[in-house]
């Protein structure tokens, strides 16, 4: 069992899915643009959040942090609520497609959940927006881990 972990944790090390945080990139040696040096408190770098590289056909990367989202839609955990989940992601898609739109399912239900805002102020000005459509009923705000782009 224990070289099972071993394992497991080699392989995750050595295929590039290791976490770095924003000091970490913001001190990569680049070539010709200098070096940035940061000191701090270990304690401060456990707080910030973490980049990632998404997955698929783009590269970019993204930096995991709390923020806000506006809810659209939370069902229950069947499979109705699934496609109303998604038919919901498919409609603020097609009329919003500058808002990032997630469709995932979180025991125990499906919600339906659009956008990265890093305040309140922006998330309420996107969830009046929707509201005005009239399409779209429940629609409130909520804290949740955000991705913010960097590239």
């Amino acid at each position: 069992m224990r070289y099972f972990f071993i394992l497991l944790f080699a392989c995750f090390s050595l295929s590039g899915f290791a976490q770095r945080n924003i000091v970490d990139e913001l001190q990569k040696n680049r070539v010709g643009k200098g070096q940035i040096v940061i000191k701090q408190d270990p304690k401060i770098a456990a707080l910030l959040g973490q980049i990632y590289v998404k997955d698929g056909t783009s590269e970019s990367k993204v930096l995991k942090a709390r923020g806000y989202r506006v809810q659209v839609y939370a069902g229950n955990n069947s499979r109705v609520a699934r496609n109303e989940a998604n038919a919901i992601a498919e409609k603020i898609k097609m009329e919003f497609p500058e808002i990032p739109v997630y469709s995932y399912f979180q025991p125990p239900r499906w919600l339906c959940r659009v956008g990265d805002y890093r305040s309140i102020e922006e998330a309420d000005a996107v969830m009046r927006r929707l509201k005005a459509t009239g399409r779209y009923k429940e629609v409130s705000i909520v804290r949740e881990q955000i991705n913010i782009p960097l590239d």
